[in-house]
């Protein structure tokens, strides 16, 4: 994510390391390498004037602190600016009581909005709402069928929470040319089912264009105003930079947009659009697409993006994908047999797999501070944990809890089982066991001493993170939507 402009921000910025302090001209330096990066991201122009200002005042008015680096300093007042570019807190999604919630999506064809949809669907499941998802793009042939599997999906994925697919296929064009019927009143019939079943939140997907014209705002105004809608999402290709803002715009000015989801976002793209909608448009950036996974939608953050883009790393988001995989009663009861060095290989597939689950694992190590610069030119193979399991698999269930009973012969049974080879199995066994021995180690009592004293400093047993930890940002408050 972002990989170009960061590596020509942190170059810039690095410039500066080994100055005594920071001066005006050493500055100025810096300033226009920024400038040409943030041009190069495809960031707009105005907003590239701004903040380089913007930067520039903060920079030569701060008074340099002696604890710090010029460099450092610079980061700094840089990550702060553009935290600030990009909305300076989150903007959540906002809920009525009594629901259900009125979620209208739209954008441009080939924005990823049919499966936003089942995305932002699969998301609200997970947090316990019931969701509606209504097909209205009957422009497209087959476009309600495309949302029917796509919501079929994003219910397998938030498994055991009610998301449920309202459609029309008959109401859709075909693709003999015939005319599709009424989006609006397709809209009204599925709001008054999500009312009359107690839906948390209904999502109406509508009809894209290729271009934007007047008939398509037309139709959307229409059925903006026929259920209207809580939330107005905008739906953005993160690839096409500039022409994603410049859309942006032109839906904000004709439907008063409440915010803007960005695809694509674990591509090539080059984040312009990331930095320049908020400050061009007013709206908000809501979420991210980071991913072709069901999980793979982010809430945006303003402050956890610019220390990515900056290679500060993201271990919030890290330990929120952690959280989101990772059983607490079975974490405990890990963490008790890696003290005993208990820990069998079925504990080791079993964590494995919460790993897998969080995403590649590539996108994983880039969240770490400083790692993403280091990995990104390095191709990181996925298929080694397929090979791991499959050995894991093709050992008994007394191997899996004894792995010091497998000598040379179960080496070369397990590799002939699982399609590797014996070196592969030989070295998954010794750091296995080098894993344990070094788990038994960390939960002796010098390290536990340790461990304690660090916390002790960090504010006190009894106080999670105690002093060292982030503070609590305080929670927005959303007011409701005005009725149209």
């Amino acid at each position: 994510m972002f990989e170009s402009l960061t590596d020509n921000l942190t170059g810039a910025l690095r410039n500066l390391a080994g100055r005594g302090r920071i001066s005006e001209s050493n500055v100025r330096e810096s300033m226009a390498a920024i400038e040409t990066a943030l041009l190069e991201a495809d960031v707009n122009r105005e907003v590239v004037n701004d903040f380089c200002a913007e930067v520039l005042q903060d920079a030569l008015g701060s008074e340099v602190l002696r604890s710090l680096r010029p460099d450092e300093q610079m980061i700094g007042i840089v990550h702060k600016r553009l935290v600030g570019l990009m909305g300076s807190t989150a903007t959540k999604l906002s809920f009525v009581e009594p629901g259900p919630t009125v979620i209208m999506m739209c954008g441009l064809q080939g924005a990823g909005k049919t499966t936003t949809c089942g995305k932002v669907a699969a998301w609200l499941g997970k947090r316990g709402k019931s969701v509606l998802v209504a097909a209205c793009d009957l422009q497209r042939p087959a476009a309600v069928e495309q949302l029917r599997l796509v919501v079929q999906g994003a219910a397998e994925a938030a498994s055991g929470s009610r998301i449920v697919f309202h459609g029309e296929p008959d109401q859709c064009a075909d693709q003999q040319g015939s005319k599709p019927g009424n989006a609006v009143a397709v809209a009204q019939r599925a709001l008054k089912r999500a009312k009359d079943e107690r839906f948390d939140v209904i999502i109406v997907d509508t009809a894209g264009r290729l271009h934007i014209d007047d008939a398509l705002m037309r139709e959307l105004q229409s059925i903006d105003r026929s259920i209207e809608s809580h939330e107005i999402l905008l739906v953005v290709d993160a690839m096409t930079g500039q022409d994603a803002v410049m859309s942006a715009k032109a839906f904000h000015q004709k439907l008063n947009i409440d915010g803007v989801i960005l695809t694509k976002l674990d591509s090539d793209t080059r984040g312009g659009a990331a930095l320049s909608v908020r400050r061009v448009t007013g709206a908000p950036i809501k979420f991210v697409g980071v991913s072709e996974r069901w999980d793979g939608l982010d809430e945006f953050d303003p402050e956890r993006m610019a220390g990515r883009i900056l290679g500060m790393g993201d271990v919030v988001s890290l330990v929120e994908k952690a959280q989101g995989q990772v059983d607490e009663k079975e974490a405990e009861q890990l963490a008790q047999k890696m003290a005993q060095g208990r820990m069998t290989m079925d504990d080791f597939l079993s964590q494995l797999r919460s790993i897998r689950r969080m995403g590649p694992l590539k996108q994983i190590l880039g969240l770490l501070p400083g790692v993403g610069s280091m990995v990104k030119d390095i191709d990181i193979d996925d298929g080694q944990f397929t090979r791991i399991e499959g050995m894991i698999h093709s050992m008994t269930k007394r191997e899996r809890q004894t792995p010091t009973l497998i000598d040379r012969s179960r080496v070369k049974r397990i590799a002939t089982g699982s399609g590797t080879d014996a070196v592969e199995v030989g070295r998954l066994t010794k750091q296995f066991e080098m894993m344990q021995k070094m788990m038994k180690q960390m939960s002796g009592g010098a390290m536990l001493g340790k461990m304690n004293a660090l916390r002790e400093m960090a504010g006190g047993s009894g106080a999670p993170g105690g002093a060292m930890a982030r503070p609590d940002t305080a929670k927005s408050k959303f007011k409701q939507r005005p009725r149209r």
